[in-house]
Parts: C-alpha cells; structure tokens; sequence
C-alpha cells in the first residue's frame, strides 16, 4: 500500500467535497439573491420622495438617490464576484489542481504545502484552498530548483526552501497517479503527456511548463519581446500562457478587447481556440493578416503583404511636400444626405495648409469639420423634413433612439428631440472625419508613389503617416509565426499598434516563403518603433521522436548556436521511399493512405502548395479528407493539406509526398519547407519521392 498515494487521495476527496459544496452554496445564493434584490431595490427607491423645494430639501433628496446607487453598485460588485468564483470552481471541478510544492518559508515555522491549479479558489475563511498557477508563489514549482529558491511579490524578493515538488494526475475528485520530481526534462508527467495523439484542440500545457518554457510566461512587460523557438518548442503553448499570465497580473486593467494574436491562417485559429477558455480566460481579437485588413474594411484591394518596404519609406520621405489639390478632398455623407460638400471640406483645409501634410494638420482640420458639422446638424433638426421623420417613428424606434415615446401634441418637445434624432441618425459621420474620410487615399497615394495603384499595406500606412495614429486601445499583440511575416508586414503592424507591447514568436527555419523578414530586420523595425528588442529561446524540442527530431535537425543550415535536442522516448525511424514511375508512385500513395486510415490518431499527407493539393485529392479520392483554409481539424483519420496550412500544426504521423528534387531542389528555401513538414510529426514520417529522392534527403536513406 503506497502510504503517500492514500494521503494525497484523501486530501483529494476532502478538496472535491469542499469545492461541491461551495459550488452548491454559491448557486442557491445567487439564486435567491437574484429574487430578493429586485424587491429590495423597489422597496428603497419608494421611500425616496422627491423635493426640490429648496436646498435642504434638495440636498436629501439627492443624497438618498446616491445611497439607492451606492447600494446597486455593491449588488452588482458582489453579484460579480459571485459569478466568477463560480467560475473557478466549476473550472477546477473538473481537475481540481496538478502540483503541489512544500516550502519551508522561516526556519522556526512548518513546511507550508501549496497546492497549484489552472486557477485559484480560497475557502469560507479566506484561506488559500488551491493557488493559482500564475501566482507569485506557484512560480517556486516552475523554477525547477530544490533546495534555495525565490518568487517576487509586488516588486519584493521572497525567499523559501523548496522540500518538494510533486506532480499529479488527476480526473474530477480521483487521483490517478503522483510524480515527485526535480528537474523537469525528467517528469513523468511530461513524458507522459508527451505520448498523447493527436488532438484536434490544441491542449494547456499549464502542467507541465518548463523552465525557458516559463522565463517567456512570466517574464517582465518589455515593449518588444522577440522568441526564436525550433520547431515543436511549445511556441504557441507559450504564448496562450503568456496572454493568460496577463490576463491574471492585470485582472482589473486588461480586457479581452485590448489584446490582439494573429495567427498564420483560419485553421490555426480555430485549432488554439479552446486554450485560454480551458485556464479560465477570454480569448483575445484574433485575426490573420487578410482577416485584420478586412475589419478595417481593405479585403478589396490587393494586401500588399509582398509589396517592397521601400514603398513605405517612399510614402514617409514625401508626404511632407504634399500639396493638397481639390481632387484630393471629399465631402462628408451618411447615406443619400451631404452633411458637408467637397468645397466646404476644401475650405477647412486651406485655413491650415500652411502646415504640412500630418498629424497636426490631420488634428486642426478635423476639429474645424468638427465644428462645422455641428453647425449642420443644428440646421438639420430645425427642419420640417426632420421633424415629419420623427413623428413617423414606431414606438419602438422611438425608445432605441429617445429613451422614450414621444408626445407629438407638444411642439417644444418635438423640437427637443430633433438634435437628439440627427445625432442618432448622423453619427457615423463624426467618425467619418476622425477615419479621415474627407482624404482620398487612393489618389494621394499613387501621386506620391508614381504608382496606378495602392496596395492595402501602402494605403494604410499612407494613413497612419498622415493620422499620426493607430489602434489607440491596444495594450498588447501577440505575433505568432513571425518569420512568415514580411518586412512591409510587420512595419504596418508596428506603426498601428504603436503603443502596444509585443511578443513575437517564430522559428526562422520555418520561413516558408522567399522574401519574409529575418529576425535581424524584425528587430531592426521595432528598435526604431518601440525603442528596443528582446530575446529569448526556446532551444527543445517536445512534440517529435528523437528519430524525427535528428532527421529535421539536419536541415538546418548555420545552426552552430542551435543545441536542438528531443525529450521523447525513442520512437520509429522515418521510412523513405522511391518510386520507379507514375503508377508505382500514386499506388504507394494510395497504400499508405488506406493503412493510415486504420491506425490510431490523425495522419496528414503535407503537400508542397495547393496546386499538388487539388491534384493529389482527385488521385486519392475517399481515401483522404482534403482541409480547406475554413475548417477545422478531425480527430483521426488522412487529411490532405498544403504545408501552408499545415504550419504550427502536430499530427501523429505525417506523410510528405512529391519528395524528389524538381519539388525540394537543394536550396535554402527547400530545406526550411522539408524541416516544416516534418517536425509537424509526433510518432511518425513517411517520405515518398516520384523517382529519385531529394539530394537533401538522398543521404538519410542510407543510414
């Protein structure tokens, strides 16, 4: 009988009945509460009895109309506390914590054991019943260091021994196994999550953190973070981790909304989508570069994503000699309704032209647009045409838009309403000149560029020059595959989040496409943006087999400052294969798919690009799922997919067709595409050439 499994199985069962009961006893209260406030608050706001007869009586009456407020704000203050701790503990019901560390804080008191979940909960006597894993003290179980150990607190060393450290896995109230551990290239629990299938959700990897892992999760806010991780590092991990850590740190300060992540494409997007709501947390504006210039209304033009950053700095060297012409101006109009006419925009710009085209002239002369289209409105709501509109209004649209009905009879009151009316029904065109608006764009840009055309990029750079801003609420933006990324990419992304801090993550052997930014260039553009660049590593690789780890390795060129290394146990030798023909070669194919269909997890046949995509799936037929960029990942089962797609991705076992040298010529580019393709592997790698095997491969075959 393991002595130590019983215990921790007992406080196990003794935590479930304590989080079961504060789960039962949360929910009766807000369900009462929730009938008894309603009555409350009508039972207070009926002895408030209005008097404004004079100051004293005013003063009363305004003061128990504070109170009645100052008591729906402690509801609803209290009310939200509620729902959120219910939160927690339904998220920790389901696994109520994964370590545990015993720390020895003073010489003269007890070890003090601490028990680590994805999130936090105290008991009915404010005492810590479980700490969260983003806590100052959790972080003694992720420095990895027994003995001597410290954790900041609110800027301040705290010192501690660290006794133990204690891993667990655990299902709801049963313990299934614990792990005393030390160090955690050694953990049992890793290596055991390491031996999973795939899934079709990306997974939390809270648990099993490790150590350069957890320097990126918790390091310091730095307006420029930059992350070169090989593949299968747990970059992406990392990075949900990161925005939940921030979430957690700033908890009263960081909303949702203010927090961007691209990803490389609509599958990755949906793939991490499951991650910060698993720890607790919302997820962020996440978007795909196409997707990001669609929210701002540019998915009509070219990105300009491969256009020359030179452009850019074109567009920055000349628009101080702009001169504005006439043509340049455009009214402003909501609808079928000028509100201001080309020339009246045309003379608000002439009593500013004196300064040059940019922020401060953007400012002035959309403070006199400003002003001139309240003038507007004010005349609009003292028309009959106005007034006639209003009294057309439904009941409904009378309360979205007044608050209330409105009494027709009463000639003062219509009159009242009308500028609320106008500004209901014109608003759009305040925003309309702070957008800038009133510039065309277009026309601006191409005289500047010489150019017929402007692409996305170009056009909303032209803007931000001439702004002087960008996204103003961002607080932070996450960057995921940045080698993808181009230099006229990330100079966009840098000036509109201007004020953002950024993570960057990336693995430059993973640069897929000619033309991206290195990382040198990508620090070059946000040490002028952002005034400086860190950076950190990520140097092992967890998600492939030793086996499948040395192939990929092999790839990289000029790695001599790369110690890539794998944790997993030994696994199976990647199989190559060359085929004598164009029946021999589809008929291999056609093998391995069937043979795949049958073995556990998912298999994916990466493709160079589309085109080989769409031929390869009239070949394969019923044998293969063909993954379109819109959907989402099966569990198990062959997929076809490009290796575009497949980026950031794992699969159990990936299948690489078309290996021969016409598709993967010895280049630096090819080497990047194989070493890609396959690190996506976990268990797994078939590589299959129609003839004569790729000279970058042609060597492994006889190892």
């Amino acid at each position: 009988m393991d002595q130590i499994f019983e215990e921790e199985q007992r406080h196990l069962s003794d935590v479930y009945a304590t989080l079961t009961a504060m789960r039962d006893d949360l929910s009766t209260d807000l369900e009462t509460r929730h009938r008894g406030i309603a009555q409350d608050l009508r039972d207070m706001s009926e002895e408030i009895r209005p008097d404004f007869a004079g100051a004293d009586e005013t003063m009363e009456t305004l003061a128990a109309i504070e109170t009645l407020n100052s008591v729906i704000d402690a509801y609803n203050q209290s009310h939200d506390f509620a729902v959120d701790k219910l939160r927690r503990i339904l998220l920790l019901l389901m696994q109520p914590y994964f370590a545990k560390v015993r720390l020895q804080m003073r010489p003269e008191e007890p070890a003090q054991d601490v028990y680590i979940g994805s999130t936090g909960v105290t008991d009915d006597s404010r005492r810590p019943l479980i700490v969260d894993w983003r806590s100052p003290i959790a972080e003694t179980y992720y420095n990895q260091e027994m003995g001597p150990t410290s954790y900041q607190v609110n800027g301040r060393m705290r010192t501690a021994t660290l006794e133990l450290r204690r891993q667990f896995d655990i299902s709801r109230d049963v313990l299934r196994m614990y792990f005393d551990t030390t160090v955690a290239i050694e953990d049992s629990l890793l290596l055991r999550a390491l031996r999973r299938h795939h899934s079709e959700k990306l997974q939390a990897i809270t648990a099993t953190i490790q150590r350069e892992q957890n320097a990126v999760v918790r390091h310091d806010d730095t307006p420029v973070l930059l992350v070169s991780g090989v593949a299968g590092s747990g970059k992406t991990s990392v990075l949900l981790q990161r925005i939940a850590y921030l979430f957690y740190r700033e908890r009263e300060a960081l909303r949702p909304e203010q927090v961007y992540l691209f990803t490389p494409n609509d599958i990755f997007g949906r793939y991490i989508d499951t991650v910060l709501p698993s720890l607790g947390e919302s997820n962020p504006q996440t978007f795909t570069w196409r997707g990001f210039l669609a929210h701002l209304g540019l998915s009509e033009r070219g990105t300009g994503a491969d256009s020359s950053p030179d452009r850019l700095s074109l567009l920055e060297e000349r628009l101080p000699q702009l001169q504005l012409d006439p043509d340049d101006l455009r009214g402003i109009r909501v609808g079928d309704t000028v509100l201001l006419k080309p020339s009246q925009v045309a003379g608000a710009a002439r009593k500013f032209e004196r300064f040059p085209v940019g922020p401060r002239f953007a400012a002035l002369v959309g403070d006199e647009l400003h002003s001139r289209l309240e003038r507007r409105l004010t005349q609009l709501s003292k028309s009959v045409a106005v007034h006639e509109e209003i009294l057309s209004l439904d009941i409904d649209e009378q309360v979205e838009i007044f608050g209330e009905t409105i009494n027709s009879a009463l000639e003062e009151e219509l009159v009242g309403h009308a500028r609320t009316y106008v500004e209901h029904r014109y608003a759009s065109a305040h925003d309309s000149i702070d957008q800038l608006g009133w510039l065309r764009m277009d026309r601006i840009g191409m005289r500047l560029l010489d150019a017929q055309g402007i692409s996305a990029a170009e056009w909303l750079y032209l803007k931000l020059l001439i702004a002087g801003r960008g996204e103003r609420d961002a607080r932070y933006v996450m960057i995921d595959e940045v080698q993808d990324y181009t230099v006229t990419q990330l100079m966009v992304l840098a000036r509109y989040f201007s004020r953002a801090h950024f993570l960057l993550l990336g693995d430059e052997y993973q640069a897929i496409r000619e033309g991206t930014a290195t990382f040198d260039q990508i620090r070059s553009i946000f040490d002028e943006t952002h005034g400086g660049t860190e950076r950190l590593s990520l140097p092992t690789s967890y998600r492939s087999s030793p086996e499948i780890t040395e192939l990929f390795a092999s790839l990289m060129e000029d790695a001599s400052d790369v110690s890539l290394t794998s944790v997993r146990l030994p696994g199976v030798r990647p199989s190559f294969l060359q085929t004598s023909g164009h029946d021999d070669y589809l008929r291999a194919l056609r093998h391995m798919a069937d043979e795949a269909t049958d073995d556990e997890g998912l298999t994916a046949i990466i493709a160079a690009d589309r085109g080989r995509v769409s031929w390869l799936g009239k070949q394969l037929g019923e044998r293969v799922r063909v993954v379109h960029k819109d959907e989402s990942l099966p569990k198990e089962g062959v997929v076809l997919l490009d290796l575009g797609l497949a980026k950031g991705l794992e699969f159990d076992h990936v299948i690489i067709p078309d290996a021969q040298a016409e598709v993967y010529p010895d280049t630096p580019l090819s080497r990047r595409r194989l070493y890609t393709a396959i690190s996506r592997a976990l268990h797994k790698v078939s590589i299959v050439a129609q003839g004569d095997m790729t000279p970058l491969l042609a060597d492994r075959m006889e190892r």
